[in-house]
């Protein structure tokens, strides 16, 4: 008995709903107080239809008849009071459960690392959050109206017909065996059905979201009637598992119906036959017993519908619990501290790294960048440039060796600490969806109003800024949609000014800028920069000549590294880099000018 109870305890189901009544027991409290007023009004009407036929059938009754009247009018008072209190409490506890199980996965969410992300799709983690919080709603509900309520109501009405006919009673449970067989049976397809289902949800959510980010390519590459081609199928298998549901819950309805009829046909028969030997019931016990068979075929068919129903529910508390339960991909240190700060020295040891124990990204890389100074990392697609900015901003930990900063391990720093030492800009600039004076305020949430405004006109944005509809007030959209990828840039250059931290990482920043806008907001990077560490990643050698250190990176390896004339010297992996791009560009420049003649 105790080990089933710790089977229980420990598993979904267990979980949810000790967590729930512990959190929201006050609520339930109520709830379950109203429901047993319920039962005990549902059963007092059957039972008080002895005295109602008796009053208005026996003269010698009659005289009650005020009394009774007043009493059947207080039951259905207390009933209504207690059903209203019921549903309003129900809902409170159920809607506070929604909101903490959201609470709860958001929460697991932020603390996994990076990596997390990169491994699970967004349609599957949103499937999980949304629907897995309302089936845990829609758990409790069921097992608090199921058991309490239904049951309650059930063994009241049960009572009352035992007290009035137990022969005429026990006609009646010999069909209860068979039915409960028969929901039995549905339950072995349920959870099968419910999984198939949830996937097929997953798929749709998937279909939105990407032809959300991808209109474009869709519209270009003529791929509307691909899409709808996937729509359509997940939509249609969506269909067919919530048909076979509704199928087999509905079943159990029938079931009932055919043996209620069975059993007041069998009532009706034992009755006036006067089987048993027993004397005929009285007109107002027959129709209590009546009454109270009736009034027990609609609890019972819930009853007998609530394990199809938490069958069902159980697949979606199940995704959620999972989540919940996933390892954090990466953990801050059990006795992290924050960093001391100093003049922002970085420094990478012995440092090797990958993705999910695959082949090397970064192998082996001793690498310095010098406090205050710019350092340029440079070399072909795919080398390992951008995982280094991850190692650092400690989005990913190195397989093996350190990365410090002023002489300090980042992986024994607190979160905060670290990041707050950080700014990033990245080629693939995202912006929230609300206004540009909320998506630069991001970078300092106490920064006023002029600081902002000061740092936009830094990164050459403010003019645009004053040239929309509502100024900084302005919806940008989901992810800036309502604004171009240049003017996107910008504010995220202007968000990572605002920061002002001592260490200033830009991925390709001025990818998406024109090339006066890019000039614009390199002399204000140059000027703003002078007292940071930065480290830029860029394609286009051009922007980065100038920088203190360049450090070219190939295949997860430093290959070379020194001050721009000091490689272009060599006969190089950077001077072969060079080489490359700019005799491309020369060519372009002469097709362009031999076009124009």
């Amino acid at each position: 008995m105790i080990a089933a109870w710790r089977k229980w305890r420990s598993g979904y189901m267990g979980r949810l709903v000790v967590e729930s009544f512990k959190a929201q027991g006050k609520y339930y409290a109520v709830a379950i107080l109203a429901m047993v007023a319920v039962a005990a009004a549902t059963a007092g009407a059957a039972f008080m239809m002895e005295y109602t036929v008796d009053a208005m059938t026996s003269p010698e009754s009659r005289r009650w008849a005020r009394v009774i009247a007043l009493g059947i009018i207080g039951l259905f008072l207390v009933k209504a009071i207690a059903s209203y209190t019921q549903s309003v409490f129900l809902a409170r506890a159920g809607n506070r459960i929604v909101a903490t199980q959201q609470a709860k996965v958001y929460r697991k969410l932020l603390r996994q690392g990076v990596s997390y992300f990169s491994g699970n799709e967004s349609s599957n983690i949103l499937m999980r959050t949304t629907n897995g919080a309302q089936a845990a709603r829609g758990l409790i509900d069921v097992l608090a109206t199921g058991f309490v309520r239904d049951t309650l109501t059930l063994v009241g009405l049960i009572a009352v017909m035992f007290y009035q006919q137990p022969l005429l009673s026990g006609v009646v449970f010999i069909v209860g065996p068979i039915a409960i067989y028969g929901v039995r049976y549905l339950l072995k397809g349920v959870r099968n059905i419910m999984q198939a289902e949830f996937k097929s949800m997953i798929e749709i959510i998937r279909v939105l979201q990407e032809t959300s980010a991808g209109i474009s390519v869709i519209k270009v590459f003529s791929l509307e009637d691909r899409m709808m081609a996937r729509m359509d199928d997940a939509v249609k298998k969506v269909e067919k598992r919530a048909n076979d549901i509704v199928r087999l819950q509905s079943i159990a309805g029938p079931i009932m119906e055919l043996l209620a009829g069975a059993a007041i046909a069998g009532v009706l028969v034992v009755s006036t036959l006067g089987i048993g030997g027993s004397e005929p019931p009285t007109a107002g016990q027959l129709m209590s017993f009546i009454t109270a068979l009736l009034m027990a075929y609609e609890p019972a068919k819930r009853v007998s519908r609530m394990r199809v129903q938490i069958e069902a529910l159980m697949v979606g508390v199940g995704l959620l619990f999972s989540l919940l339960d996933q390892d954090i991909t990466l953990k801050e240190s059990p006795n992290a501290r924050d960093l001391v700060k100093g003049d922002g020295d970085i420094n990478m040891n012995d440092v090797t790294f990958s993705y999910n124990g695959g082949v090397p990204v970064i192998d082996n890389i001793n690498l310095a960048f010098e406090a205050k100074k710019t350092t340029a990392l440079v070399g072909q697609s795919g080398g390992g440039k951008s995982t280094i900015f991850g190692l650092i901003m400690r989005f990913y930990d190195p397989d093996t060796g350190t990365i410090e900063i002023d002489g300090q391990n980042i992986q024994h720093a607190s979160f905060a600490s670290l990041r707050s030492r950080i700014s990033f800009v990245g080629q693939e600039t995202f912006l929230f969806a609300t206004s540009v004076i909320e998506n630069i305020r991001f970078a300092a949430p106490d920064a006023t109003k002029e600081e902002i405004v000061a740092a936009a006109k830094a990164a050459h944005a403010h003019e645009f800024i004053s040239d929309l509809p509502e100024g900084y007030d302005t919806q940008v959209g989901e992810n800036g949609a309502f604004l171009s990828g240049g003017q996107k840039q910008r504010i995220a250059i202007a968000r990572a000014l605002l920061r002002k931290a001592d260490i200033l990482l830009l991925d390709e920043a001025t990818s998406a800028l024109d090339s006066e806008s890019e000039n614009l907001v390199k002399d204000a990077l140059d000027t703003l920069t002078r007292d940071v560490t930065v480290i830029v990643i860029a394609h286009r050698l051009s922007t980065v000549l100038g920088a203190d250190k360049i450090v070219v990176v190939k295949d997860g390896a430093v290959v070379e590294q020194g001050v721009a004339t000091e490689l272009l010297e060599k006969d190089g992996a950077f001077r072969a880099l060079y080489d490359q791009q700019f005799s491309r560009t020369n060519k372009q420049k002469s097709a362009s000018e031999d076009a124009a003649e």
